[in-house]
């Protein structure tokens, strides 16, 4: 039996995996309230991701038992989506065809008996309940003709799973739009409401903005070698948060930049909720947790990754949050331009109230 299971889970009745895809933290983090809603009614829980995303789990669950999936190791090396992934296609399948050999070894190992599994399609079992959690069951390509193939293409890798749980609400508020409506003859599809692991609080204010990166490599240093340097010049009190979770460094650049490799869940909301500005990437998981804090934000998508994009547009467009392309930063003008969200209070009802889904689920485990 590897180190990191103990001797008793197989003590528990009920045993789930969650797997959350390495791409970022999002994925990672929006699981969070989740694991700790399993905890709480007492089911067996092992962790299972990879890379950034598994130190993560590690870190805010020390506790619990984890193994390492296969990496699909994706970077972003271009802005031009199709191109960045379809070069990188068959490493990808190789991993996905590898996760789901790791999931069939750990099915059998450790008697799993349900998976919730985030973005990775290759993570569910002929003999377990599977539930894939996404946001997007309608992708966005420029070219329409690819569009509706990789499209197709998902909903096959959909059909594997029993459930899918999609984070977002059914009807307008939506905070996914077209990613996730319409359905389009899926079966078993629930919105189980916004996931965050945010929680809004009055801290007093300790910074000017906190930067929060994530995302593949090499377009997260990338963004964070262009802030900084426009930052060092920026009278206001700077805090990165790098997402790089393998170690834990705390320095300062200057007086008023700090940098910080990673925090978890508690320690990252204190930081958000006293800063006056967030900046962050477009991802959905980040939208989730802005909906939460309700404070000013600066977004700036991922170039060439088309649902970030979408969603950066979408923000503009209903007055939420402003938006930054990477390749035109003005830092000055953005924070000058930052105002507090509109129209949020609607979509702050549907935050964290998938317990009913997630119960119903483990007890038909």
């Amino acid at each position: 039996m590897p180190p990191d299971i103990p001797g008793d889970f197989n003590s528990y009745n009920k045993r789930v995996m969650i797997a959350p895809l390495n791409w970022g933290l999002g994925h990672v983090s929006r699981c969070i309230p989740i694991i700790h809603a399993l905890e709480e009614m007492g089911v067996g829980i092992l962790l299972a991701s990879d890379g950034e995303a598994l130190h993560l789990l590690k870190a805010e669950f020390p506790h619990l038992p984890s193994v390492r999936l296969p990496s699909y190791h994706i970077k972003y090396y271009g802005n031009n989506m199709v191109l960045n992934i379809a070069r990188q296609l068959p490493r990808i399948l190789y991993a996905k065809r590898a996760e789901k050999w790791h999931t069939e070894k750990l099915v059998r190992q450790y008697g799993i008996q349900g998976i919730i599994s985030d973005n990775r399609y290759g993570c569910f079992h002929r003999s377990t309940s599977n539930v894939i959690m996404t946001h997007q069951l309608n992708l966005r390509i420029p070219q329409k003709s690819l569009e509706w193939m990789a499209n197709r293409a998902l909903r096959i890798s959909l059909a594997s799973f029993d459930e899918v749980w999609v984070p977002d609400t059914a009807s307008e508020p939506s905070l996914s739009g077209e990613l996730s409506h319409p359905i389009d003859g899926l079966k078993n599809v629930h919105y189980i409401g916004l996931l965050s692991r945010a929680v809004h609080n009055t801290s007093e204010k300790e910074y000017d903005v906190a930067v929060v990166l994530s995302g593949p490599e090499p377009q997260r240093s990338n963004l964070e070698q262009m802030l900084l340097e426009q930052a060092m010049a920026l009278p206001q009190k700077f805090i990165f948060v790098q997402g790089k979770t393998k170690t834990k460094e705390h320095h300062f650049l200057a007086d008023h930049l700090e940098l910080v490799s990673y925090l978890t869940s508690e320690a990252l909301n204190e930081v958000l909720c006293a800063s006056d500005v967030i900046i962050c990437r477009s991802g959905y998981s980040s939208l989730m947790d802005l909906v939460v804090l309700g404070k000013p934000a600066v977004l700036i998508p991922t170039p060439g990754q088309t649902e970030q994009e979408y969603l950066a547009e979408e923000c503009a467009r209903r007055k939420w949050f402003q938006i930054q392309q990477q390749n035109n930063i003005d830092l000055k003008v953005a924070l000058t331009s930052a105002k507090p969200p509109i129209h949020l209070a609607e979509l702050k009802k549907h935050i964290n109230v998938f317990h009913p889904f997630l119960e119903s689920w483990i007890n038909k485990l």
